[in-house]
């Protein structure tokens, strides 16, 4: 059944199993899994390493995740020499790599382990709003990004916005773990209008804004010095939500060997009346959040995809 907080319908977050999984065309990714289960009893420094030979691996062998880290970097990172810009796009497909590896906590590890392992910097921003004020997380495309909601569930009831895998199995694992930490998710090929009714339920709601989409619904705004197609969707949900509007990043921390969900304010008038002005906070807020672990960013994504008219494509 639904469950309800505010006497706003919510949908039921139980994600059923189907016989259909165990075809025997997804034995990789049985097999992947329980190669998951047994990383998962490592420490971090152990899957760390594993995590950076994958990293290696992808620098020598896959040029075209490659170029389009350099390229994204490059752009980030104009002035620096070439060896520094290979340095950067090497711990970058190494972080990528950890993070691949450390999915394995986030579908075997037990809660309280996963729990000892994260913390909020920047609390203070959702003590601030309250517990009254529906919120919604712009969560960055960070490697660790999915720490996200195992930081947030000790003090806070969230929920998810996701993007189906292709892959069934791996779609249900993920959406079966993420659904330890976060009341429910909502596909974003639903529309808007089950992610209006869920911000109303006043849980914090995970969205991720900073995908080139194109731009149906998006509009260009800089980002480090280059128009990005950014949506415009987060200042739409804010506005009809009645929401408040955090930026986040998660990042892991060498030091306290913690995932950390930072968290940045947006300006006081976001969402204004000015699609372009909106987009532009978003960007600037992400960026700041960025340039603390520029190394865990997810540069592998082509943020730049969309390229104005007068432009030559990036990629």
């Amino acid at each position: 059944m639904p469950t309800n907080k505010g006497d706003v319908e919510v949908p039921d977050k139980n994600i059923k199993f189907k016989i259909s999984l165990l075809h025997p065309k997804y034995i990789i990714s049985w097999l992947g899994l329980i190669l998951a289960a047994i990383l998962s009893l490592l420490p971090s420094s152990a899957r760390h390493a594993f995590g950076d030979a994958i990293g290696a691996y992808l620098y020598k062998n896959n040029q075209k995740r490659k170029v389009v880290v350099e390229k994204n970097l490059r752009q980030v990172f104009p002035n620096a020499s070439e060896s520094d810009l290979q340095d950067k796009v090497r711990s970058n497909l190494g972080w990528y790599g950890k993070a691949l590896v450390d999915y394995s906590l986030l579908f075997f590890a037990s809660k309280s382990r996963l729990k000892r392992m994260v913390n909020i910097e920047g609390e203070k921003l959702l003590a601030d709003i309250g517990n009254d004020q529906p919120v919604i997380l712009m969560l960055a495309h960070s490697v660790m990004l999915e720490f996200a909601a195992i930081a947030l569930s000790t003090d806070y009831k969230s929920f998810g916005s996701y993007k189906p895998s292709a892959n069934p199995v791996i779609d249900w694992m993920i959406a079966r773990s993420r659904c330890r930490f976060v009341d429910f998710v909502v596909s974003r090929d639903d529309g808007l209008r089950p992610l209006i009714r869920a911000i109303k339920s006043k849980r914090i709601m995970i969205f991720l804004p900073d995908e080139d989409l194109g731009l149906d619904n998006a509009v260009f705004a800089p980002f480090f010095k280059r128009d990005k197609a950014t949506l415009t969707t987060p200042a739409r949900l804010a506005k009809l939500g009645g929401a408040k509007a955090v930026a986040g990043f998660v990042a892991f921390d060498e030091f306290s060997r913690q995932y950390q969900l930072r968290l940045e304010a947006m300006p006081a008038d976001y969402p204004s009346n000015d699609n372009g002005n909106d987009a532009t906070a978003l960007n600037r807020a992400l960026e700041k959040l960025v340039m603390q672990s520029p190394e865990q960013y997810l540069w592998v994504m082509k943020f730049f995809r969309t390229t104005p008219p007068e432009k030559s494509p990036f990629y």
